[in-house]
């Protein structure tokens, strides 16, 4: 999927260039749709909402998420360095098996582009993540090139489910089930997604610091810098969830690779906003102005009333902004990976039975609790989910738990 993006650096011409990376996209989306497919076969059919899920436990419950402080008045290439110590075993085994999985393409050359072809755009990333980048690489011995894949690799495919809702006090309440791994191939024996599951032990809670005192918080995954799950305590909470568009992220880093870098990667967004914004009106704003390298949706929960959106982007300009409105009993967003207004594709309805589970739990009974239940609901909970993220801006509290799907239609 990069590949065509990497390639262009060792001479091919424009035309080949694009007509290859169409091909691509159009492999991409009849990848999705077979794998998309499977998993839902794998994971088993859609089930009763489930309940009494929380405190996590049982199957579906596979760890809790260790917590780490990145102090952000250090040297961005300073900045990780415990947390790669502790997670470079990990770290590696991850890498190697996308280096596995990328071997099959171009004869295995591909690798090679990333090794040799890959450090050359680490400069071109804005700061400080180019920094923390190459900081990361120092320390795990990991080649920079396979590092800075890691990091971008985020930015073409992952299938999320995120919801925000207002309870009747005006508590607001922000969750979210990350999905990733579609793309590494099914491990037969174990009946799981191989990327998921070498994922998993990579998942991180971040306690991003200034001065000692918490800035924000982040669930990610260890050597990753940009941020897809975060809360800036008692102001917003912020998840993004990847937008599938023939205009996706696969053009955008092939203009950045090309030198066209008006866009900014999305993930570095997200930790900027969650970094620097001042309220719920203004991280909305930064997220539905800035121009992207790949098209998204972002959720974005406040601190007041009403304050709860889903923000649907292209590359370059913003669709729509879809928010919580009591006047209109519209007490909760929920956003998988499909464009609010029109009807999810048949073989990936998460959607469905994750408004089916908010609406019976209603608005009187809802709470972080009875929101794990609803994510904890197949298909909404899958064999692509490699955590369950848990915020309420009010407290500041973030909880995320690793979490296991069970095989087919066995009971919690």
């Amino acid at each position: 999927m990069l590949s065509v993006g990497l390639l262009c650096v060792s001479g091919f011409s424009m035309k080949v260039r694009l007509r290859e990376e169409m091909l691509l996209l159009n492999l991409q989306h009849s990848l999705f749709i077979f794998t998309t497919f499977c998993s839902l076969l794998m994971c088993g059919c859609a089930e009763e909402c489930s309940s009494s899920m929380y405190p996590p436990k049982g199957p579906t419950f596979k760890g809790n998420v260790t917590w780490y402080t990145v102090n952000l008045d250090l040297p961005p290439s300073e900045r990780w360095t415990h947390v790669i110590k502790e997670k470079k075993a990990e770290l590696v085994t991850m890498i190697q098996a996308i280096k596995r999985f990328a071997g099959n393409f171009f004869h295995g050359k591909l690798i090679d582009v990333v090794d040799k072809e890959l450090p050359l755009i680490v400069d071109t990333l804005p700061p400080p993540f180019s920094q923390e980048i190459k900081g990361i690489a120092a320390v795990s011995g990991i080649p920079l090139g396979e590092v800075v894949l890691y990091n971008i690799f985020y930015e073409v495919f992952t299938v999320c489910t995120s919801v925000v809702a207002e309870d009747l006090k005006g508590n607001l309440y922000h969750a979210r089930n990350m999905d990733f791994g579609l793309f590494m191939g099914w491990d037969i024996k174990n009946q799981t997604w191989t990327l998921t599951e070498k994922l998993k032990p990579l998942v991180v809670n971040v306690d991003f610091q200034r001065k000692s005192r918490t800035v924000f918080k982040s669930t990610g995954f260890a050597g990753y810098v940009g941020v897809l799950t975060g809360i800036r305590p008692k102001e917003f909470t912020l998840t993004m969830n990847e937008r599938f568009d023939f205009d996706g992220g696969y053009i955008g880093i092939l203009e950045w690779i090309l030198g066209k870098r008006d866009g900014m990667w999305m993930s570095f967004l997200t930790r900027r906003v969650l970094e620097n914004a001042t309220s719920y009106k203004d991280a909305q704003t930064q997220l539905a102005l800035t121009k992207l390298l790949a098209p998204a949706y972002f959720i974005l929960g406040g601190n007041q009333t009403n304050q709860g959106c889903v923000i649907t982007r292209t590359r370059i300009n913003t669709l729509d902004i879809w928010e919580i409105d009591l006047r209109l009993n519209r007490w909760y967003v929920l956003e998988t990976n499909y464009d609010h207004w029109e009807q999810p594709f048949f073989l990936d309805d998460r959607r469905t039975p994750a408004m089916k589970c908010m609406n019976k739990t209603t608005r009187a009974n809802i709470s972080l609790q009875t929101i794990y239940d609803v994510l904890s609901t197949k298909p909404v909970l899958n064999k692509l989910t490699t955590y369950t993220s848990l915020m309420e801006v009010s407290t500041g509290k973030l909880e995320s738990y690793i979490r296991a799907c069970p095989n087919p239609c066995t009971p919690w």
